[in-house]
């Protein structure tokens, strides 16, 4: 009789943790809307540091440039204060999955339960050291969908990371109420 209850509570709590909440916020909950000129900021830094990733990209003929950072961009400039936007996250995050998928790669393959494998230990390895960065996940699925080198270790995933965030660094701080970095490591 214990058992039933025990399963009924915690069907109970499943259902209001997946459903509950959201019916007392507004349809806005739980992100404000942030102020016009920090949009203004967000959209003309992630602008420059896309442009010049692309730029440098073609004068080097270097494959600086990956999906992936696009949503980088979003969290370096959107929201610059997330502990997921932090260099530590953003350059260590992007190379250990590159590095991970990378070893998954070539030494299983590109199966379907190998690009899941990529993705799930990039995040394991992520979370153990604190460089967790949501974006790197898409890194572990393009090196098992492209299948490149070795080389894409380090380009594009570390030196397309350090360009994103030096921009993000120099454009940020132009403005009087952003700061970027909150901390380097």
């Amino acid at each position: 009789m214990m058992d039933r209850k025990k399963i009924r509570l915690k069907w109970e709590s499943y259902w209001f943790k997946t459903l509950g909440r959201w019916g007392s916020c507004p349809l806005t909950c739980p992100i404000d809307r942030p102020h016009p000129r920090h949009i203004v900021w967000s959209w003309i830094g992630s602008f420059l540091a896309i442009t010049a990733t692309s730029y440098l990209a073609v004068k080097t003929n270097s494959p600086l440039l990956m999906a992936p950072f696009g949503a980088t961009s979003v969290l370096i400039f959107g929201v610059p204060d997330s502990p997921l936007a932090q260099p530590r996250n953003v350059i260590g995050g992007n190379f250990l999955a590159a590095l991970t998928s990378l070893i998954i790669l070539h030494f299983v393959g590109s199966s379907p339960w190998a690009m899941g494998m990529a993705v799930s230990s990039a995040i394991g390895i992520m979370q153990i050291t604190r460089t967790l960065h949501p974006p790197s996940g898409a890194v572990a699925l393009v090196v098992m969908m492209t299948q490149p080198d070795w080389k894409f270790l380090l380009t594009p995933a570390f030196e397309g990371s350090i360009i994103l965030v030096l921009c993000a660094v120099i454009f940020n701080n132009l403005a009087a109420e952003r700061t970027y970095p909150n901390h380097w490591l």
